[in-house]
């Protein structure tokens, strides 16, 4: 039986290209199953020494010292230059997964695999044998919105906001090209709902906390980077009123720290914990998250309805700078360099909670709803322009769920 096969392009730069990455493997088995076949591929990080290392450096750099990455940043955008038609380096490792795999799409989601990846594989399979297409997870354009998402031959580019469509589009993408698609989340985060009148039996029963105080989500990206430390002295001081939810991702020393933190402050509620795999129910029963300005997490709590407060200790990331910009000029969001900005914050939160109301306010105005669906049909069209395959799509939420694939969807209004 013929089957379309997409090859994704991704690196662990942060986490945010790789969720989207897997959210999109997991929809095309939701709703297709065997008939489409996803690969994903650490492109960067398997493709060569340099391209690893830039990686790890990434990395590093975004715990350690974020300022550092202007000038990183600037450093990677001559990739725009040396990718304008081929693949600079790790051009052998790609044109072997190309050959191997033959995809009738590939997929990126990453910035630095866009240029040269795009006219390679029509190089190695004929232009009339695959497709291409990008998905830029950036909030908004300017600083920080690297040349890199920019390949005017791509097929399709997905955006993720009016906002940075039509800077892509002033960048060279054919506005013909372009669809604003939102968050692309894993199917799990939009059958895992909890009603906001659960919530507080969620905290009790799952997470050992109070139902009725005032949590905060102390969240970091899966490499860790985070200043919970620095941050949780403003809430203990609100100990009577407030309690916290808090994820260290893949840093084994923050929860450690953290773990031996909590058994000296027995007067103040906390639920702790690693790698998170339920961030999105963590969200759900949180009323404020302190996170840096990576791009799934933030679009994650603008769905789940929970207000942001930017984590800049450090300075701001250029790409970060994309996500503050969107949500401070839209919603007024706030940002944090130090532990005494967060308990302004939290002072005045506590002290009148119609401040905390009216942040939330503007924050939902941001808000859209959409079918989830739509962006992953599109793609799996794309692909089966080349591919010719019978395909059979499955409904969303399943059948034996709760409803057909239409039920509690709209498309965006954007």
């Amino acid at each position: 039986m013929s089957k379309i096969r997409i090859l994704v392009l991704t690196s662990s730069t942060g986490g945010g290209h790789d969720a989207r990455a897997e959210a999109f493997a997991e929809w095309c088995f939701q709703l297709y199953r065997h008939d489409v076949d996803v690969r994903i591929e650490q492109m960067l990080e398997k493709s060569s020494v340099v391209n690893r290392t830039g990686v790890n450096f990434y990395n590093r750099i975004q715990r350690a010292a974020p300022w550092v990455h202007i000038w990183f940043y600037t450093i990677v955008e001559v990739l725009s230059y040396l990718n304008r038609s081929r693949v600079t380096f790790g051009a052998g490792y790609y044109e072997k997964v190309v050959r191997d795999y033959r995809p009738h799409l590939v997929f990126s989601v990453h910035d630095c695999l866009n240029r040269g990846y795009f006219q390679l594989s029509r190089k190695l399979l004929g232009p009339a044998r695959v497709r291409c297409a990008t998905y830029c997870g950036e909030f908004s354009g300017g600083w920080g919105y690297s040349r890199n998402w920019i390949e005017p031959s791509v097929d399709l580019y997905i955006s993720r906001t009016p906002t940075a469509r039509d800077f892509a589009v002033s960048k060279g993408i054919s506005a013909e090209k372009v669809r604003v698609r939102g968050s692309l989340m894993t199917p799990r985060a939009h059958l895992e709902v909890i009603a906001p009148k659960d919530a507080g039996a969620y905290r009790e029963k799952k997470l050992g906390l109070r139902p009725d105080l005032f949590t905060v989500f102390l969240a970091t990206g899966g490499n860790g980077a985070n200043n919970h430390l620095d941050l949780l002295p403003a809430l203990v001081k609100h100990a009577d009123r407030v309690q916290a939810i808090i994820i260290c991702g893949k840093n084994k020393d923050t929860y450690n720290e953290l773990v031996h933190w909590r058994a000296n402050h027995p007067e103040f509620n906390c639920f702790v914990e690693g790698y998170s795999e339920i961030v999105h129910l963590l969200m759900q029963v949180s009323d404020a998250i302190v996170t840096r300005g990576g791009t799934t997490t933030c679009a994650k709590a603008l769905h789940f309805q929970c207000p942001i407060v930017f984590n800049a200790f450090g300075g701001i990331m250029p790409q970060e700078e994309l996500t503050w910009k969107f949500f401070h000029n839209g919603a007024g969001s706030e940002k944090v360099e130090s532990g005494e900005d967060f308990a302004e914050i939290m002072d005045r939160w506590m002290g009148d909670p119609g401040t905390y109301a009216k942040t939330k306010d503007q924050f939902l105005k941001l808000r859209y709803v959409e079918d989830p669906t739509v962006v992953i049909e599109e793609l799996v069209a794309l692909a089966n322009e080349v591919g010719k395959a019978k395909l059979k799509r499955r409904s969303f939420p399943p059948a034996n769920g709760n409803g057909n694939s239409s039920s509690g969807f709209s498309r965006s209004p954007m």
